[in-house]
C-alpha cells in the first residue's frame, strides 16, 4: 500500500512535499490546516489584495457567530494573474474562473485553470490542483484534489485524498463520518475510525475520514464511499453502489453483485 498504489503523476502536484516521507496515504490530512496556512503564508511573490471585483467578502468582524473568513462571487469572475485574497488566505491562481453563488472558505488553495462553478461551497482547508473542476451543488472540506479531477455535479468530498484526473459522477458522495451512538452524540464525541488492510485492523488516527482515490479512478453517479475507503489508481466504482471501508488495490472493480466485471487485464 505504497504511494505508487495510488499514484502516477504525484510529481506533476504543487505541494507534492507533502506526500514525502509519509507513512500512511491518509497522512496529509493530519496536518492539511497547518500545510495550506504555511502556503499561503510563503506566497512573498504573489500579488496580494484586500478585496477582488465581483466577489464579497465575509471577514472576521462581519460575522456573527461562525468566525470563519469567506467569500461569496456575486458574478462571474475570471482570475487574470495569480492573487491572494489576503483577509481571507485564498489564493487563486491564473485562468480560473469562478461562477456567481460560489461560495469559498478559507484558508484555501485553488490552481490554475479551474473551475468553481455555481452553488459550489468549499468549506476551508481546501487544495485544488490545476485544470479541476469544483461542480454544481459539490461541497468540499479538509480535501486535496490533484490535477484534472472532477467533481461536477452534486458531490460531497469531506476529509479526502483525490489523486489526478479522477471523475466523481453525478451525486457521489465521499462519507467521513461514521454512525455514532446515543452516548456518544449526547456526549459529543466523535471515535476514532478504525479499518481492516490485508487482514490486520489499522487504526486510522482520524476521527472524520473520507477516502484516499489513486489517479484514474472512476466513481459512477450516486456511489457512495464509505468513511476510510482506500482506493489504488485505475479503479472504477459501478453507479449506485457503495464501498466498505477498506484498502483496495490498483484496477479494482466494485459493482452489485448481479452485475458481471470484466476486467481489463
Amino acid at each position: 500500500m505504497d504511494l505508487h498504489s495510488f499514484y502516477d503523476h504525484l510529481d506533476e502536484f504543487t505541494y507534492k512535499h507533502w506526500f514525502e516521507g509519509i507513512e500512511t496515504p491518509w497522512q496529509p490530512l493530519d496536518t492539511l490546516k497547518q500545510s495550506v496556512g504555511g502556503e499561503v503564508g510563503g506566497l512573498s511573490d504573489i500579488r496580494e489584495v484586500q478585496s477582488l471585483d465581483g466577489l464579497f467578502l465575509a471577514q472576521n468582524d462581519t460575522l456573527s457567530r461562525l468566525n470563519e473568513p469567506a467569500c461569496t462571487v456575486e458574478r462571474w469572475v475570471e482570475i487574470e494573474e495569480p492573487v491572494l485574497l489576503k483577509p481571507l488566505g485564498i489564493f487563486l491562481d491564473q485562468g480560473t474562473v469562478l461562477e456567481p453563488s460560489a461560495i469559498i472558505k478559507g484558508p484555501a488553495l485553488i490552481g490554475k485553470d479551474c473551475e468553481i462553478r455555481q452553488g459550489a461551497y468549499l468549506r476551508g482547508n481546501v487544495v485544488v490542483g490545476d485544470h479541476c473542476v469544483i461542480g454544481h451543488n459539490t461541497e468540499i472540506k479538509n480535501s486535496i484534489l490533484m490535477n484534472h479531477s472532477e467533481a461536477g455535479h452534486f458531490n460531497y468530498i469531506g476529509d479526502s485524498i483525490i489523486g489526478s484526473y479522477v471523475n466523481l459522477g453525478a451525486g457521489s458522495r465521499l462519507a467521513n463520518l461514521e454512525f455514532r451512538s446515543p452516548a456518544d452524540k449526547r456526549d459529543m464525541l466523535f471515535p476514532r475510525i478504525r479499518m481492516e488492510v490485508d487482514g490486520k485492523e489499522v487504526a486510522t488516527g482520524r476521527s472524520k475520514f473520507g477516502a484516499v482515490l489513486g489517479d484514474y479512478v472512476e466513481v459512477g453517479c450516486n456511489a457512495v464511499l464509505s468513511p476510510a475507503v482506500l482506493l489504488g489508481k485505475e479503479s472504477w466504482v459501478y453507479p449506485n453502489f457503495t464501498v466498505p471501508k477498506g484498502y483496495y488495490p490498483p484496477q479494482t472493480r466494485l459493482a452489485p453483485a448481479d452485475r458481471k466485471i470484466k476486467s481489463k487485464k
